[in-house]
């Protein structure tokens, strides 16, 4: 699909300078731009490739002024990197604008199926299952029996979706994304034997919540796993039996959290974090990248380390950790100082 220079500067509201005709199909990089993509600028330090790139269209400030000829027509905007960004989530729309039911697939009788949907190939929607309006639903995905997903939805290929799970509006997983699969748990015998404990709660997500690739989020052994509005989820997130994440907290990748653990309200989780079960996580609380959590949180923590602890203790402390084979060949030299001084009193 084409557009036109004049057509993007009316999505964006900003101006032509050069050709509003020129015509773009794609979008680049403004130093691998090439002829029919549209680039932008917003870093001065990119200034440079604005002469010398071969993309037809490029966004800038409205303030940015060429300091020689430039061959690229400009849209000049208030703010270029906000306004890309504007661009991109259109061009994603457009994109995954798809409509229609796909052959083969499998649809209950008993299942509600909304407006404007997209059913992709080889897909299967269970008994009793309510689909909302304007849903995505892409080829090989499962969905169980009696889910519900609320409109405006995309659920990408390979996404399975077990029975009983409820999921709110506006919200996206990716493939590969496995929700509502029994939560982790076991009861030895007097043999040593694992026998599996019936898990037969389900998992509730609620609006804006986007879900990232092959993470994992367990039904919960009775009641509900919960992942609250607006939460984002990275790519390998397991999420364990009746969690609950709260409101616009984010998770970085290779996160694990165990049972039963309450996480507050815009948190920030970095990558690789492992947290304990039976355990409640502040408000606001930020954890760094491979920290281990095994307590409670406050509203407001800022913690690293494994366990963790204090950030700006951790950080304290690793400059004295790095400094550790300075510190004990100092404390080497006094002890020889002072053993040599004994044997000077004692002579």
């Amino acid at each position: 699909m084409k557009f036109t220079a004049q057509q993007i500067a009316d999505i964006l509201e900003g101006n032509v300078v050069g050709n509003p005709d020129e015509e773009v199909s794609k979008l680049s990089k403004i130093e691998e731009g090439e002829k029919g993509s549209l680039t932008f600028l917003s870093n001065p330090k990119y200034n440079p490739y604005l002469y010398t790139t071969n993309a037809s269209i490029a966004i800038v400030n409205q303030s940015f002024e060429p300091e020689k000829e430039v061959s690229t027509t400009l849209i000049k905007v208030e703010n270029a990197y906000k306004a890309f960004s504007k661009l991109l989530e259109f061009y994603n729309q457009v994109k995954n604008n798809k409509v229609g039911i796909e052959q083969p697939n499998f649809i209950s009788e008993s299942a509600k199926i909304g407006d404007n949907i997209y059913l992709g190939a080889f897909s299967y929607i269970g008994n009793n299952a309510v689909v909302g309006d304007n849903v995505k639903i892409y080829p090989n995905s499962y969905i169980g029996d009696n889910v519900t997903i609320g409109d405006d939805c995309i659920i990408f290929s390979g996404v399975k979706i077990y029975s009983e799970t409820q999921i709110g509006n506006h919200c996206k997983i990716h493939s590969g994304a496995i929700i509502g699969s029994d939560g982790f748990g076991f009861a030895p015998n007097d043999k040593g034997e694992y026998k599996a404990i019936p898990q037969i709660g389900n998992v509730i997500i609620e609006d804006f919540v986007d879900i990232g690739s092959s993470s994992t989020i367990d039904r919960a052994t009775l009641g509900s796993t919960i992942i609250r509005q607006g939460v984002k989820l990275d790519n390998q997130i397991q999420i364990a039996h009746n969690v609950e994440v709260g409101k616009n907290t984010v998770i970085a990748a290779q996160t694990g959290i165990a049972g039963s653990t309450k996480i507050g309200e815009n948190c920030m989780i970095g990558g690789q974090v492992g947290i304990v079960g039976h355990i409640v996580i502040g408000n606001n609380v930020k954890i760094q990248a491979q920290s281990g959590i095994s307590k409670n949180l406050k509203d407001g923590d800022v913690v690293q380390g494994t366990p963790a602890f204090g950030y700006s203790d951790f950080n304290k402390s690793y400059v004295h950790f790095r400094n550790l084979p300075k510190i004990a060949a100092t404390l080497n030299n006094i002890e020889k100082e002072v053993k040599a001084q004994k044997s000077t009193i004692n002579e």
